[in-house]
Formats: structure tokens, sequence, C-alpha cells
């Protein structure tokens, strides 16, 4: 299904939302484990401690005011004795609810047997219930002591076993969060890929036909109306790219039209253009009678008009041809420099009469390639004099030949010093009918068919075609021809 423009967008966006939900849920978990310990710690382990340390005051105190009670005798120091004792019961009792954990309960259950006895054994043996007491004896004073010193050991154990766990808790807790970070920086990153890489997909499955649209509509502004742009676009776009591929095929069929016309017309004005040339040239030759200086003239403009006119119905013909795959082109193998001297000797009258000097620069012997010894004739017929139309009086043209066996081609260049031809008008001067124009803004004259005409021909001959220029300097046509290969069909 190709979902339009909105869609796309839209599910990109959600896709990226969800990859940053999922990495925001998983540090939202991992934030409340880490909250998780931390209130165990500060509600329970920490309290417990705390709770255990009193109790460990308060049994020293016990003692305390059992001594300065044994030595002295005083109610006081008895009700001392008994207070604390009771304030230890009820700590030791609320410390035991709020204990979990089956160690640390048997661990506060002997605390509790322990004291017990203690006080036991205070009240028996240590006088503890007698206006006056007796004074205690060795035994006494032994057991006393090793209760005393079990008690305090086994609060001493209990506040190592909370230490412990608190130290494994921190422990964990830092392991904890370690272990997010890591994990979280490689979410983030992943996210972040994810998230460009449905931001690229999205982009270039919207992009990509807009491109495709672009270079179709580029070609048809080069007159290039072949066939139409098929591109998998979303709903959106897919009028669109059906609006213009009919724009290609009326403009395709308006061009068809053009050249069928001025093909027809070409064909039409040719016969008659042949009669007025022939006629003139039969008074011209003074076949009806004599001629006055003034009427030669005159017929000797109408005759180099009708050949100006007979030559451009001709390009216009085999342009048309061209362009409709109609062109015979009669291959056989060619000496180029032949070919290339017999043009020089065309356009050397041409050139004298500017006084323009036409050099050509050849390789020593043959130069033999496969082509169309006629048309290639007329291709460089039309560099020649170009290259002499745009140079001034007194200039040089170069016509320059290389041969590149390596390659496998032929490089022809024709070169002048004209006033060159801009930038902005060098990839336009092989279309048809365009004509450039000098720097004060004047057209130049000329049909603008013999440079298209030139391309044609030397693309039939699987060549190429370019042309060099600087402002100021002149401008250079190259042209490229594949050599003859050994065993080619003439």
């Amino acid at each position: 299904m190709r979902l339009s423009i909105f869609w796309r967008l839209a599910l990109g966006s959600l896709a990226i939302i969800t990859v940053l939900a999922g990495v925001n849920i998983y540090a939202l978990v991992q934030l409340r484990q880490l909250t998780a310990l931390s209130t165990r710690l500060v509600s329970y382990h920490y309290p417990a401690i705390e709770t255990a340390q009193r109790l460990h005051a308060s049994l020293y105190a016990q003692l305390k005011s059992e001594k300065k009670y044994s030595a002295l005798h005083d109610a006081v120091f008895l009700k001392d004795f008994d207070d604390e004792a009771e304030e230890f019961r009820r700590t030791l009792r609320s410390l035991r609810a709020q204990e979990t954990a089956t160690d640390a309960q048997k661990q506060l259950e002997d605390t509790e047997r322990l004291h017990a006895e203690y006080q036991f054994l205070f009240r028996g043996e240590g006088g503890g219930t007698t206006a006056a007491p007796p004074k205690p004896g060795a035994g006494y004073l032994a057991r006393r002591d090793a209760l005393l010193a079990g008690t305090a050991s086994t609060l001493d154990s209990y506040i190592g076993m909370h230490e412990a766990r608190v130290s494994s808790v921190v422990s964990d807790s830092r392991a904890r969060s370690a272990r997010a970070e890591g994990i979280m920086q490689q979410l983030v990153i992943v996210a972040i890929l994810v998230g460009l890489g449905l931001a690229s997909v999205a982009s270039y499955s919207i992009l990509r036909p807009l491109r495709r649209v672009q270079e179709y509509i580029r070609q048809i502004g080069q007159g290039k109306f072949g066939a139409s742009v098929e591109v998998a676009a979303p709903s959106d776009l897919r009028e669109l790219v059906e609006t213009v591929n009919w724009m290609g095929k009326k403009l395709q069929e308006l061009d068809d039209m053009k050249a069928e016309f001025l093909a027809h017309v070409s064909h039409e004005l040719r016969t008659p253009l042949a009669s007025i040339r022939e006629g003139t040239q039969l008074l011209l030759d003074e076949i009806p009678g004599p001629l006055s200086q003034q009427q030669r003239e005159t017929l000797q403009i109408m005759t180099d008009s009708s050949q100006r006119l007979i030559r451009l119905i001709s390009m216009l013909l085999d342009l048309s041809k061209m362009e409709a795959g109609m062109m015979e082109y009669r291959i056989a193998p060619t000496d180029l420099t032949r070919v290339a001297g017999s043009s020089v000797k065309k356009i050397r009258l041409l050139a004298e009469a500017r006084h323009i000097q036409i050099l050509t620069e050849s390789p020593r012997g043959s130069v033999r390639l496969s082509l169309d010894a006629a048309r290639i004739e007329q291709v460089l017929d039309n560099l020649l004099s170009n290259a002499i139309k745009f140079s001034p009086e007194g200039a040089a043209v170069k016509l320059r030949m290389e041969s590149d066996a390596q390659a496998g081609v032929v490089r022809v260049s024709v070169s002048d010093t004209g006033p060159g031809i801009p930038p902005e008008e060098l990839p336009h001067i092989f279309e048809r009918f365009y004509q450039g124009r000098v720097q004060g803004g004047t057209m130049l004259a000329g049909s603008g068919l013999g440079l298209a005409l030139a391309k044609k021909v030397v693309e039939a001959h699987a060549g190429r075609i370019w042309a060099e220029s600087e402002l100021g300097k002149g401008t250079t046509v190259h042209v490229i021809l594949p050599l003859t290969r050994s065993g080619a069909a003439a």
C-alpha cells in the first residue's frame, strides 16, 4: 500500500516516539528500583542499627546503676536500674516487631533471653529486692559479666549483620547505577540512530520521487520528451507524477507535429527553389539575351539567396530525418585526413575573403575510420565556417587532428580567436535554432541548425562533440570519433 506523505511522516514520528518512550520507561524502572533500595536503607537498616546501638548503651547504663546500688544501697539507683531495664525491654520488643529477617529475629530473641537471665540473676543473687542486700560473691560477678558479654555480643552481631546488608545494598545500588548508565547510553545511541534511520527512510521515500520528477522536467527542458517517468510515489504525489507525464506526452506530440511540419514545408519548398535557381542561372548565362551590369548583380544576389535557402532546407530535412531515425548513413573505411582536406579547400575561399589563415595539424599518413565521408565532411564544413564567421579579419583558424591508438579514438578540434561564448550559453549551442548573442546583445546571424546537425551526425558515429570557450579569447569545438577496429564491418 502506497501511504500518503502525512501517514509516512506520522508513522515515522510514532516509531521515533515509541523508541524514546521505551528508553524513558527503562530509565523510570531503574530509578524506581534505586529508590526502593534507598528507602529500605533509610526506613529499615539504619533505624535498626541505631536502635541496636541504643540497646547497647542501655545495657551498660543498667550495669552502671547496678554497681552504684551495690556500693551505696540507695533505692534511687535501684529505680534507675528498673527504668533502664524497662526501656530496654520496650525498645527490644519494638525492634523485634519491625524485624523481618529470620536470623535477625533469632539474635533479638537471644538478646531478650540473656537480658531476662541477667535481670533474674540481679534480683536473686545480686540483692536487687532487699533493703540491705548482701555483697555479691565472686560467682555472681562471673555469671553477670558472662550474661552481659553475651547480650552485648548478640547486639554486636545484629548490628554487624545490618551493616553488612547496608554495604551489600550500597554495592548493589552502585552496580545497578553503573549498569543502568551504560544501558541508557546504549539505548540513547540506538534511539538516535533509529530516529535518524526512520527520518532518512521517510525523507528518502518522499524526496526520491520528487527528484525523479525534477530530473524528468529537466530533460523536458532540454527537449527530451521520451518515455514517461515511472516512480512509486505516495498517493499525494501520484497526481503530480501523472500530470508531468501528461505534459511530456503533449510536448512530444507538439514536437512531432513541428518536425512533420518542417519536413513537409522544406520538401515543398525545395522544388520551386530549385526551379528559381536554375532559371536564375540561365539568365546569368545570358541564354535568353544579354544582361546589363545592374541586372547581373541582381540575379547574382538572387542566386546566392536561393543557394542559401536550399542549404537551409537541406539541413532542415536532414535534421528531421535524423531525429526520426530515418537517416541512412553510408559507413565505409575512410581516410579522415582526406575528408578534412576537402573541407578546408571548400572553406578556403571564404577565409581568404576575410584574410583569415586556416592552419591544419594532423598525423603523418592516413587516419582510417569507418564513417560516412559526406556527413563527416558536412560536420567539418559547419565547424570551419562558424570559426571563420566569428574570427576577426587577419586572424587564424586551427584544425587539429590527433590519433590515439591506445584509447582507440581520433580527436578533432577546430579553434578560433573570436569573442567567445558566455558560460550560460555554452550548454545550448547544440540545440536546434539556438542563436547566441554578441557582447552588445545583438543576435548573431545564422539558422542555428549547423551545430545541431553536427551533434546528430557525430553521435550517430558513436562519437562525442562539445565546446570550450573563453570570453575574449575564442572557442574550441572538440570531436571524438572511434577508430576503425580490425575485422569491423564497413
